[in-house]
């Protein structure tokens, strides 16, 4: 099997363009592609999963990537997806967590010479002169065409900055720059950056001639990948201080039964014919999938030993509930009052719960437990001899620590 055929087994790809010449490209490993990431946070997430895995599977077959840290279209903002006008972030924001990136990144794809390189689109856009900008790219836009893409059209109605207007034609220019300056020959991209990617694809097949050698692939990075990002409660980050691994682990061991096969397909490095052998699996099976998915998830980002201990942490809280692996967090002495604290205040501090108000619910509702014990007082406090011992509190399946007296 190809390096193509793969991506479309897996589900990867949704639609291409110039099909033959992308797998000529890709099969032989002589494809130079780029991938772009907005740093609009300090961290990456699992919604960028699916991007990160594809850089990794062609880097694999011997294709060079490009990771773009959009820099300066941060500056911007993608209209892609939203119902409003992104928030205005500071340049010492944008460069602070464009360094985040790179630290994550780099543990993750191979750079070096010949290799992967990152660049930062800001280098080149924050340079650029308004009216040379205007009469040697704007020309080879259609306002009309513009107006058809599916990110404006979703717009329109609420309202459109000419700001993020622009959007399209920076990100045009910065594949046009990576072909002249890295010799990039093809763009992926989320379903909803489409309009985005062709853009780029005709400024260049415009200014340097029909047989310029620019490709698009456009890949569910979106639409399936943002949905894998988040929770009821935000986000789930691949930096351990946001999202320990433990954490990490237990959101793909409780993925949707319906989803497991096919994150397994498109996030894991599992082969195909192994994950084919799944298909059949029911009830009880599709559990070990998802263990198996959490597994290979967790050590492809946190390692493989953090991807043990938050296996056996898992298997602790659902077998006998307690274990020298079981997540444990600090209690300063001077958050007690009396002597005590209150178990809706442990459940915050562990971020079990994303508020108090979250905290108490759960309690009312018998989702909380303090070594064994159904808690629903709301009231109800844990004493400092409690916590020097060590308290282990559950909110109901998925959730549990340790407190520990610091």
């Amino acid at each position: 099997m190809t390096i193509y055929d793969e991506l479309v087994a897996r589900g990867l790809i949704a639609q291409v363009t110039d099909e033959d010449e992308i797998k000529e490209l890709i099969n032989n490993g002589k494809a130079t592609f780029y991938i772009g990431f907005d740093p609009t946070a300090d961290s990456l997430h699992v919604g960028h999963f699916m991007a990160l895995c594809l850089m990794k599977r062609l880097q694999m077959a011997g294709n060079k990537p490009i990771v773009l840290i959009g820099g300066g279209t941060a500056y911007i903002g993608d209209p892609s997806g939203r119902t409003d006008m992104r928030s205005m972030m500071t340049p010492e924001t944008i460069q602070h967590n464009c360094d985040c990136f790179k630290v994550q990144m780099s543990k993750f794809i191979e750079f070096g010479d010949d290799k992967a390189v990152m660049v930062n689109n800001a280098d080149w856009l924050l340079g650029l002169n308004y009216i040379e900008l205007l009469r040697d790219v704007g020309a080879c836009f259609s306002v009309n065409r513009m107006l058809t893409a599916e990110c404006y059209k979703q717009r329109m109605e609420r309202g459109l900055s000419f700001l993020e207007f622009n959007y399209m034609i920076m990100q045009s220019y910065d594949f046009y720059h990576l072909y002249k300056n890295y010799g990039c020959n093809m763009q992926f991209g989320g379903d909803d950056q489409w309009s985005n990617m062709l853009g780029g694809t005709e400024l260049i097949r415009r200014k340097l001639g029909k047989d310029a050698y620019a490709m698009t692939i456009n890949l569910l990075l979106n639409s399936e990948g943002k949905k894998m990002g988040k929770t009821a409660s935000g986000a789930v980050w691949l930096d351990p201080n946001k999202t320990p691994p433990y954490e990490f682990f237990q959101y793909w061991r409780n993925v949707g039964d319906k989803d497991v096969l096919k994150c397994i397909r498109m996030l894991t490095f599992l082969p195909l014919e192994e994950i084919d052998k799944m298909d059949a699996w029911e009830g009880a099976k599709l559990n070990e999938a998802k263990e198996i998915l959490a597994y290979e998830l967790t050590k492809l980002i946190h390692g493989e030993e953090e991807a043990k201990k938050a296996r056996e942490a898992s298997h602790a809280l659902f077998g006998a509930g307690n274990s020298d692996l079981t997540p444990s967090v600090d209690v300063d002495a001077a958050s007690l009052t009396d002597g005590v604290i209150d178990v809706n205040s442990l459940l915050v501090l562990a971020k079990m719960v994303p508020s108090r108000s979250e905290g108490r619910r759960a309690i009312e509702q018998g989702g909380v437990s303090v070594d064994g014990e159904k808690v629903t007082d709301v009231k109800a406090t844990v004493k400092e001899e409690q916590l020097a011992a060590g308290v282990l509190v559950k909110r109901g399946k998925k959730s549990f620590a340790k407190f520990i007296l610091k």
